[in-house]
């Protein structure tokens, strides 16, 4: 059988032939990476030489955020119950006055359902927080609210795949996907986008943190941190039949194999994809295994976290992104349900006390670690559901979805602090001052990463595609 010769004997009329003519491709490549319109498979060094598809990226614009952290709360939380004080709901207890008498709620008839949680003032700027989250409410001055969310509809899977990938479709790369894809990583030895949970994924699994059609290095890594030993957290990792001498040969041999097989193949998007997956699966087996390893944190920082999975989580995406990771996803889950917080539909006093006594802790702790390392400045976190519930009753004990107007709030890299921002009505049903769609979101946060959302575009199908569709406006208001 015939093998190309990987370096073959090239004649002098050869090289002169192949210089002359690669002037002009080397300022042809110049116009289009100032333009920005170079593909991130070919990014280049100094030297010309192509360099791994996840190294730093300038941004468009001076960032002010280097790294995500997205505590993402599926299922719906309730936002009259937490963040959302809405006093006039006791008043009218019971009634349906004609701000909530949408007629997508199910349950037409049922009235206005006081929160039967207590609500406080915290903080230099007095912001009310129900005591569902007493821990997280010592840093409402840090905080910044967005109290006029809302989203296209109210069901579960669409509404996540918007949140988490700017379509009701799962057929879209996700946020993290689109954030390494427009800015690389720090580290090279871990993947740019990590997503977290415990024991469930959150419903559309792979979706949430998938590349879709951007190439494959650009997907999240999906660890269940149920377990919270680095061997059960990303199996398979270790070889214990190789040694790792010897599995640095084989990986040698096998690059250049694949090199050569991908240049026959004239660089076949999905070939590269792969290739570049195998490669960082095997740094990842000297990385992960310190990265997910806790057992180096101080009794301290321990005990501040607290024992919740979901609490261990937090810590794990510290330590991420202490590590270079560019977004990291820390999604809420309790005995496998992938979408917690819709216990909201049978009891919100029970269902929601729960999922807040999982997670208050560790957020809380979360933003002073981060503050205490001086990370804070430089990662954003970003805290809600896919949408809220209802101010008003479904059955004696529950509330039902609210895609009208619902709360997020944001913290650290950028934005206010201490702030709100938007409102809903009366009653906490929808919002109806400074309405903040989710795509406006999407475009936010890749402002605060010093990206434009309408310049991180890719060329798919005949079309150049965004995380904000052909929609989204930055929320200048929130910008510190």
């Amino acid at each position: 059988m015939f093998h190309r010769d990987p370096n073959p004997v090239v004649t002098r009329r050869q090289l002169l032939s192949r210089l002359g003519s690669g002037f002009g491709t080397l300022s042809l490549a110049g116009l289009l990476a100032d333009e920005g319109m170079l593909c991130a498979n070919e990014t280049a060094d100094q030297t010309g030489m192509v360099v791994s598809p996840l190294a730093p990226r300038p941004q468009h614009f001076p960032a002010k955020a280097k790294h995500i952290i997205q505590l993402f709360m599926p299922g719906g939380p309730s936002q009259v119950d937490t963040f959302d004080y809405k006093p006039q709901i006791a008043q009218f207890a019971g009634q349906r006055p004609s701000e909530v008498d949408r007629k997508s709620l199910r349950n037409t008839k049922n009235g206005l359902f006081p929160s039967p949680f207590a609500f406080k003032q915290y903080g230099q700027s007095g912001k009310w927080v129900s005591d569902l989250f007493t821990k997280v409410a010592q840093h409402v001055d840090d905080l910044c609210f967005i109290h006029s969310m809302h989203t296209d509809i109210p069901e579960h899977a669409g509404a996540m795949m918007m949140m988490n990938v700017g379509h009701l479709q799962p057929n879209r790369p996700s946020m993290g996907a689109w954030l390494t894809y427009g800015l690389g990583t720090e580290n090279q030895n871990l993947p740019g986008f990590v997503a977290l949970s415990p024991r469930a994924q959150p419903r559309g699994g792979m979706a949430n943190w998938g590349n879709s059609f951007l190439p494959g290095a650009y997907s999240g890594v999906y660890a269940n941190i149920a377990e919270m030993k680095p061997e059960s957290v990303m199996r398979d990792l270790q070889n214990r039949f190789v040694s790792t001498e010897d599995q640095h040969r084989q990986f040698g041999l096998l690059s250049r194999l694949n090199r050569i097989h991908s240049e026959r193949q004239h660089h076949d998007p999905a070939l590269e994809s792969r290739l570049a997956a195998m490669e960082m699966a095997f740094r990842m087996q000297g990385s992960v295994p310190e990265a997910f390893d806790i057992t180096g944190e101080t009794k301290e920082t321990l005990e501040m976290y607290g024992d919740s999975e979901y609490a261990k989580g937090c810590l794990l995406a510290r330590r991420l992104i202490e590590r270079g990771v560019r977004m990291v996803q820390v999604s809420l889950s309790i005995d496998g349900y992938d979408i917690a917080w819709d216990t909201g539909h049978d009891d919100i006093e029970g269902g929601h006390a729960r999922l807040a006594k999982a997670c208050d802790q560790g957020i809380a702790a979360l933003i002073t670690d981060l503050k205490q390392r001086g990370l804070f400045e430089e990662t954003l976190i970003i805290w809600g559901g896919e949408f809220g519930r209802a101010p008003t009753s479904e059955g004696a004990k529950g509330r039902d979805h609210d895609h009208y107007g619902f709360t997020h709030w944001l913290a650290g890299g950028g934005v206010k602090r201490g702030f709100s921002y938007g409102a809903t009505d009366s009653f906490g049903l929808s919002a109806v001052e400074n309405r903040v769609h989710v795509h406006d979101l999407h475009a936010t946060i890749l402002h605060l990463m010093g990206l434009n959302h309408e310049r991180l575009t890719y060329r798919y199908s005949g079309r150049d595609f965004r995380l904000t569709d052909v929609h989204g406006h930055v929320v200048d208001a929130i910008l510190a």
